[in-house]
């Protein structure tokens, strides 16, 4: 499997069938699934990794699997998600991870290497993150990143905190 990023723990690679089990980990948990509509069953998390497959062809960028460097253990999932706002499609930092690995920083240091895969190497000019109001968490995840909360969207009749990171802001971090 072809490696997409690494960071000082992390390595990110393209997601595949195998992969299942692994999300299966995260989408049957009530409580990582809590800001999502829904846990996923088996079909449902194959129809996921069918879309991911997807958005690697269209797109050439989608959700990746991050596993520990080391171990080569499955952490969870962190990537780059076209998604329409506001009748524009941008680049949405994505990640979703395995509650037992909550609170370790792999988000965080996820969710930066994904920011600047977008802004430097795709330079892409402007990252954004859709979090649900409720979820602390990614909320500072987002924020640690460089993100900063730009106004609430609706999206899928949820409203949901529209974060924003430009090239030029991140420059200036």
């Amino acid at each position: 499997m072809e490696k997409i990023l690494e960071t000082p723990r992390l390595l990110f690679r393209e997601m595949h069938m195998g992969d299942v089990e692994n999300l299966m980990m995260i989408f049957s948990d009530p409580i990582a699934m809590k800001f999502y509509p829904e846990v996923k069953n088996e079909e449902e998390t194959i129809r996921w990794i069918v879309w991911t497959l997807n958005n690697y062809r269209r797109f050439g960028v989608g959700m990746w699997v991050v596993e520990n460097k080391i171990t080569g253990d499955f952490l969870g999932q962190c990537g780059l998600v076209p998604q329409k706002v506001d009748e524009r499609v941008e680049m949405e930092i994505g990640y979703l991870f395995v509650k037992k690995e909550w609170g370790k920083g792999y988000a965080t240091e996820a969710a930066k290497a994904c920011r600047d895969y977008g802004l430097y190497t795709l330079r892409v000019e402007k990252m954004v993150s859709l979090i649900d109001p409720q979820n602390n968490s990614s909320l500072k995840v987002a924020t640690r990143i460089g993100m900063s909360r730009e106004k609430i969207i609706k999206k899928r009749g949820r409203d949901l905190f529209l974060y924003v990171l430009t090239r030029k802001e991140c420059d200036a971090l």
